[in-house]
């Protein structure tokens, strides 16, 4: 399938979904019939690989498709699932899989540009989700897929893996009942070495990849050769840099123990300044939390590994 999803077609069909945030409530019947799950994995060059895997290694789970438009990562992929009896089919079209009333639910590993359009589709398509940090390209589109969620009372959850490891969530449960006395600041890091994109050119789209559904629902642009795989990250068009890539995970580590939700004010500096390439996102950034009564700052230097604490990554609360 090769049907091209236009970001305005998009959200013609989504247009009345922030209306009704809050309108229902969730289902947690996620089981088929045959009380086995099955799954479809959408973007498995990178972390999906990762979450095939996993999933695969469960004896209630199965994988029944792995989706990439790159047609080169499928019998990797399909390699993953090798604890199951029969491997997954590989498809470039994650909407193959929402056709299938067989499948429960999508696993969605792909650029965060299709993270919002993907989860609410599959909503639509009555799949329950479980998305890739960060839930979503902007905020706006994070309203959309709780509204999806509800309307079509599915399981949506957001994967911070970091929530599951059982000495963070010892050490969280230790700032929060007070261990370190009253705490109102924590601070959060990333730092690593990471090198120049260089300057792409414009350059035939390989035979392998399916460059227009790569694309999904944002704004069209030519291919060029510096953005395939991970370099999207730092393009606003398709990414967040370095705080929606890694930031995200300490940042939720700081708002989990300061037991915080929504900001009153954000603040944020920095810039590219290590490379003379084609990245947009800033490789040093400095953002601000303030919530009123605690604050949580960020700081990152993606090509620098000066960290804190010892570490070049990591969350700190000071009581």
């Amino acid at each position: 399938m090769k049907t091209a999803l236009s970001r305005r077609r998009f959200l013609s069909r989504t247009a009345t979904a922030g209306a009704l945030v809050g309108a229902l409530p969730v289902s947690l019947n996620v089981l088929g019939a045959n009380n086995r799950l099955r799954l479809a994995v959408m973007g498995v060059n990178g972390r999906g690989s990762a979450l095939t895997r996993g999933f695969s290694s469960l004896p209630d789970v199965e994988i029944a498709y792995v989706c990439d438009p790159d047609q080169r990562t499928w019998a990797r992929a399909a390699g993953m699932a090798k604890d199951q009896p029969s491997p997954p089919q590989g498809i470039e079209d994650f909407r193959q899989a929402l056709d299938d009333p067989s499948v429960d639910a999508l696993v969605s590993a792909a650029p965060d540009h299709w993270h919002a359009p993907a989860t609410i589709l599959a909503c639509a398509a009555g799949k329950h989700v479980y998305v890739e940090k960060p839930a979503s390209h902007n905020p706006a589109e994070g309203e959309w897929m709780l509204a999806a969620a509800r309307r079509y009372h599915r399981v949506v959850q957001v994967g911070t893996q970091r929530r599951s490891m059982p000495a963070i969530i010892e050490a969280i449960g230790r700032v929060r009942a007070g261990e370190l006395g009253e705490v109102k600041y924590a601070r959060a890091w990333y730092n690593a070495t990471r090198g120049s994109i260089g300057r792409g050119r414009q350059a035939p789209i390989p035979s392998w990849l399916d460059w227009d559904l790569w694309q999904g629902p944002a704004a069209r642009r030519d291919f060029r050769d510096n953005l395939v795989h991970y370099n999207w990250h730092w393009f606003w068009h398709w990414g967040n840099g370095e705080l929606g890539n890694n930031g995200i995970h300490a940042l939720d580590l700081c708002r989990w123990g300061l037991d915080v939700t929504f900001p009153r004010r954000v603040t944020s500096g920095g810039g590219r300044y290590m490379f003379p390439d084609d990245q947009q996102t800033p490789d040093t950034q400095i953002v601000t939390f303030d919530f009123g009564d605690r604050f949580i700052a960020f700081e990152s230097q993606s090509c620098r590994r000066h960290g804190y604490e010892g570490s070049g990554f990591g969350a700190a609360f000071y009581g």
